[in-house]
């Protein structure tokens, strides 16, 4: 391109480059979903659709970066954690945030009709996302942030779980927070237990402990090694999860084993990658034959 006398003007521009050596989290809120989740007749205090939702756009970010090692997500929100080594867009803020934070917005909005047809709810206007990037120095640091997003989970789902069963029995919602101020845990699970025969514990696990996203090697219905965004509802706060899943820290950990869905294999996360895979598989088909035909008739 040829350079003109207007070209200056680059010189304002100014580059953030994110610290080397460092895990980059970028996390992504969804901005004003109170009102969207009203708007959208979301169930309360949970909307499975609305989370799965949530888990295809997440999904559709770690396809995009192989160099996040995990992604987390609960509520509204998704953390995305890329590796130390990460050399994306030179690791420039601006570039990184941005691409992100739109990435995951449009897959929200791509994946709505797939999640939502069968409720024949129309998205009535279009959600926006903000996000950040913020470094964590060690592995201990990294651990520590998905452990307080996972117990931030806990502590909001119990309040919510209990709010609105409190609220569908009959309360206000001004005499359901006064009914819950002050109370512990323990005060909430009572209150669950006691007038509305919940135990907490048996609530549905994605609830409880938000969605892991990680890259998994499986085994298809056809006995082939693939590849996939596997979703995963664990405890990443115990030694357990992360001695189980070595390669989070350590890429260069990864082994042959190979991960086994079981119950996750009907997760839309994964059905949704498996009928893409298929729907190639059928291109691919049609093409080859095609090519066939072409053949014979050139002959």
């Amino acid at each position: 391109m040829a350079l003109s006398r207007f070209e200056y003007v680059k010189q304002f521009e100014q580059e953030e480059k994110l610290l080397p050596n460092s895990w980059i989290v970028v996390r992504i809120d969804g901005k004003g979903f109170h009102r969207f989740c009203n708007v959208h007749s979301f169930s309360k205090p949970n909307d499975l659709d609305a989370l799965q939702l949530m888990n295809l756009a997440g999904m559709t970010v770690l396809q995009e970066f192989n160099e996040i090692a995990i992604g987390y997500g609960q509520s509204d929100e998704y953390s995305f954690v890329f590796r130390r080594e990460a050399s994306v867009y030179q690791r420039r803020r601006d570039k990184l945030v941005s691409y992100v934070a739109s990435l995951f917005t449009s897959a929200y909005m791509f994946h709505w009709t797939r999640v939502f047809d069968g409720r024949s709810i129309a998205m009535r206007y279009p959600p926006s996302f903000d996000a950040r990037a913020v470094l964590y120095p060690t592995d201990e640091n990294l651990r520590d942030y998905l452990s307080w997003r996972q117990a931030d989970v806990h502590v909001n789902n119990l309040y919510n779980t209990t709010f609105w069963n409190l609220v569908a029995s009959g309360l206000s919602n001004s005499d359901a927070e006064k009914r819950l101020q002050g109370t512990l845990a323990s005060d909430k699970n009572e209150i669950l237990f006691s007038q509305f025969g919940i135990n907490y514990n048996n609530e549905p696990i994605i609830y409880r402990k938000g969605t892991i996203l990680l890259p998994k090697s499986v085994l298809s219905s056809e006995g082939k090694k693939q590849r996939l965004i596997v979703p995963i509802f664990e405890d990443l706060i115990s030694d357990a999860f992360w001695a189980k899943h070595p390669e989070i820290l350590d890429k260069k950990a990864k082994t042959d084993e190979l991960y086994d869905l079981g119950e996750n294999e009907a997760q839309p996360v994964v059905r949704y990658q498996l009928e893409v895979q298929e729907r190639r598989k059928a291109g691919m088909s049609k093409s080859e034959t095609g090519n066939s035909l072409l053949a014979t008739d050139h002959s």
